[in-house]
C-alpha cells in the first residue's frame, strides 16, 4: 500500500511539473502583448463618429475602411489579429454603424463627403502616415483620401475594392440603369439590397462553407439601414457611386506615378466586386502582391486568418513606421 501511494504522488508530481514546464514554455513563445480594442466616439465638424481603434500608437497605422451595407463591425476579428503589432483605426462612416445619422436636408450624402469625414477624423486623432484596407465603398472613399494626400499613404491593402471599368460588369447594370435615369421606380429594386434577405445573401453568396458566418453580421447592419430616412440614404449612395466610376483613370494615373506597395486579398467568388477587377491593378502598380481567395464579397468573415497573415508579412515587408 506504501509503495502504491508513493507512486500515486509521483505520477501526481510528474503530471503537474510537466503542466507547468508546457505553460511556461507557451508563456515565453507567445512574446505579442495583446492589446484590447477601445470604441470611441469624436465629434467631427459637428457630428458624431464612431470609431474602433487597437494596437501600440507607436506602430505603423492601417486604417480600415467598410463597405456596403456594414460598418467598422466587419473588422472585429481582423483587428483583434493585427493589434499586437499595428496601429488600428476603423470608423464608421455617417449614417452607418454607430456614428451619427444627419438628416439628409443637413448633409450630402456623397462619397466625396464621406471621404471628407474620415480625413478630417484622421486629422483630429493626429494620424500623419498610414496604410489603408480598401473595401468596396472603402475603395472609392479611401482613394479620395489618397488623391489628395499621396505622401501620406504607405501602402493599399485592397479587398474587393474596385477602381476598373473591368470590375463593374452586369450584376451593376442596375444600378447604371438608376444613373442614367434618376426615378423613384428605377430605385425601388435596388431597396433589396438592404432588406433583410439582400443582406444574408451579400454575407454568403460564394462563400465555401456558410455555417461559417455569423448570422449576426446582417443583424447589425439592419440596426443602422433600420432608421428612418436610411433607405433614402443607401439610394442616394447608390446614385452617387457613378462619380466614382469617372474618377478611375485619374486614380489609375495616380497609381503609376506613385507606386505605393499594393496587397490585393480578394474573394474571387464575389459577383458585386469579380476578380475581374482585381487584375488590373497589376497594369498600373509595380509592387504588387496578389492573392484570389475561394471565398465571396465580405471576405475576412470565412479567410479572416488568411488574410491577417497576408498583411502581416506585407506590412513589416514594405511599411516602416
Amino acid at each position: 500500500m506504501k509503495t502504491m501511494k508513493t507512486m500515486k504522488t509521483f505520477v501526481m508530481i510528474f503530471i503537474l511539473s510537466t503542466f507547468m514546464l508546457n505553460g511556461q514554455s507557451k508563456k515565453g513563445m507567445d512574446t505579442k502583448e495583446n492589446y484590447p480594442t477601445t470604441y470611441n466616439t469624436i465629434d467631427v465638424d459637428g457630428l458624431d463618429i464612431f470609431y474602433r481603434e487597437a494596437g501600440p500608437k507607436n506602430a505603423p497605422t492601417l486604417i480600415l475602411l467598410h463597405g456596403y451595407p456594414t460598418s467598422s463591425h466587419m473588422f472585429r476579428n481582423l483587428i483583434k489579429d493585427l493589434s499586437s503589432e499595428y496601429h488600428l483605426i476603423a470608423p464608421d462612416y455617417p449614417g452607418y454603424g454607430r456614428s451619427e445619422q444627419p438628416a439628409m436636408k443637413d448633409f450630402d450624402y456623397t462619397f466625396e463627403n464621406m471621404s471628407i469625414v474620415i480625413e478630417k477624423l484622421l486629422v483630429k486623432l493626429n494620424i500623419e502616415r498610414y496604410s489603408l484596407y480598401l473595401m468596396d465603398y472603402g475603395a472609392p472613399i479611401g482613394y479620395r483620401i489618397f488623391e489628395k494626400h499621396p505622401e501620406r499613404v504607405q501602402s493599399f491593402i485592397v479587398q474587393n475594392g474596385n477602381a476598373y471599368e473591368e470590375g463593374l460588369k452586369a450584376f451593376w447594370n442596375p444600378l447604371r440603369t438608376y444613373w442614367n435615369d434618376y426615378t423613384v421606380a428605377n430605385g425601388k429594386p435596388l431597396e433589396g439590397f438592404h432588406a433583410l434577405e439582400g443582406l444574408k445573401w451579400q454575407y454568403t453568396h460564394g462563400v465555401k462553407d456558410i455555417s461559417k458566418i455569423s448570422p449576426d453580421n446582417w443583424h447589425i447592419d439592419l440596426q443602422h439601414l433600420s432608421r428612418p430616412e436610411n433607405n433614402e440614404i443607401q439610394l442616394a449612395m447608390f446614385y452617387d457611386y457613378r462619380t466614382n466610376v469617372s474618377l478611375y483613370p485619374k486614380w489609375q494615373k495616380l497609381f503609376r506615378k506613385y507606386q505605393p506597395p499594393t496587397l490585393i486579398v480578394w474573394g474571387k467568388n464575389d459577383i458585386i466586386f469579380p476578380a475581374d477587377g482585381a487584375y488590373p491593378y497589376k497594369r498600373d502598380l509595380k509592387n504588387v502582391e496578389f492573392h484570389l481567395l475561394d471565398t465571396g464579397h465580405f471576405a475576412l468573415e470565412e479567410k479572416g486568418e488568411d488574410i491577417a497573415n497576408y498583411i502581416s508579412k506585407f506590412l513589416k515587408k514594405h511599411v516602416k513606421k
